[in-house]
């Protein structure tokens, strides 16, 4: 919820209500007060989407100048314009520069990294820390994609303290984590400069049309893949929901390999299975009028009361908050 109240709060800090937003996406206004609740996928990037849209606003309130429809296309042209990596980072933070005022991305050098800074015009100025967060997304997975849809991060930096709900950042942002630095960044292996640039116009349209998903949501890399597979799989075997042994099986690796890589990831077969469950529990709530009972039975659980135990240790909230209003 700290990340929907980040998308949020630009338009928050500016005294507008934030109704129609929360109702494009299908989440009920009540959840914004409970700091455990979640939200789908699909649920986030719908609440980007309409902020954007609304407001004719990619930088969805948060600087002085809206970053108007066609601002962002520009950008990516410019980038995917370049011959290489590291032109194309020059060109596109010259294009978003150009279009405002009190922010600018500089690309900075460290020894054997290389990345973008966020350069606040008036540092003085309390910026809300989401910006810094949404900055550092939009740029790392825009480079990305320019690099051939793969490009690891070795770091970021924030400047400002870490967070309550900073735990969680290790999805958003798959790398070290620094906080309390002077400039917000990201960094990763400056050989990839050299990368060429390979994507053309067809790809940006591409791009372009998912344009929200592909830069606000995390993208499975290297060892993520795994967990990845391991969700598809357990999505698509539900209701059965099938064991380790099973699952390492299916994906031809041995029951210890299988957990290695989860434990990677700072994950457990069960920790990834509930947030799954979690996550499908929501969604159903919100998209269906389904009886608890058979919605407890759909995830695995013995029971209803089991189900609502489960579903109020993960959210702190019970399944009624979550049902959209007839």
């Amino acid at each position: 919820m700290a990340f929907v109240q980040g998308l949020l709060s630009g338009v928050t800090a500016r005294g507008e209500p934030v109704d129609d937003y929360l109702a494009d996406a299908g989440i009920p206004s009540e959840l914004l007060a409970e700091p455990g609740a979640r939200v789908t996928a699909e649920q986030y990037v719908a609440l980007f989407r309409s902020l954007n849209e609304r407001r004719g606003d990619a930088m969805l309130g948060f600087l002085s100048r809206p970053l108007r429809r066609g601002s962002f296309a520009m950008i990516v042209r410019a980038g995917v314009s370049a011959p290489s990596l590291d032109i194309a980072l020059s060109r596109a933070a010259n294009a978003f520069n150009v279009l405002q005022d009190d922010l600018e991305v500089v690309p900075v050098r460290e020894g054997a990294l290389t990345g973008g800074s966020l350069r606040f015009n008036d540092p003085s100025r309390p910026w809300p820390h989401f910006l810094h967060e949404l900055m550092l997304r939009v740029f790392w997975r825009l480079l990305a994609w320019l690099a051939g849809g793969r490009l690891p991060a070795a770091r970021f930096d924030f400047a400002f303290p870490a967070p309550s709900h900073a735990s969680a950042y290790g999805v958003v942002f798959p790398a070290s984590l620094t906080f309390d630095c002077r400039h917000s960044a990201f960094w990763f292996d400056a050989r990839r400069l050299q990368a060429p640039v390979r994507r053309d116009e067809a790809a940006v349209s591409r791009f372009l049309a998912h344009s929200q998903a592909n830069v606000i949501l995390p993208r499975p890399d290297g060892e993520a893949a795994v967990a990845a597979r391991l969700r598809a799989m357990l999505q698509a075997a539900q209701p059965q929901w099938p064991a380790l042994t099973e699952c390492a099986r299916a994906l031809h690796l041995s029951s210890a390999t299988l957990q290695r890589h989860l434990a990677r990831e700072g994950l457990s077969f069960q920790s990834l299975k509930d947030e799954l469950r979690r996550d499908l529990a929501i969604q159903r709530l919100n998209t269906s009028r389904v009886p608890l009972t058979e919605l407890a039975s759909e995830l695995g659980f013995a029971d209803s009361a089991s189900f609502q135990r489960a579903f109020k240790k993960w959210t702190g909230g019970a399944p009624g908050m979550y049902r959209r209003p007839k």
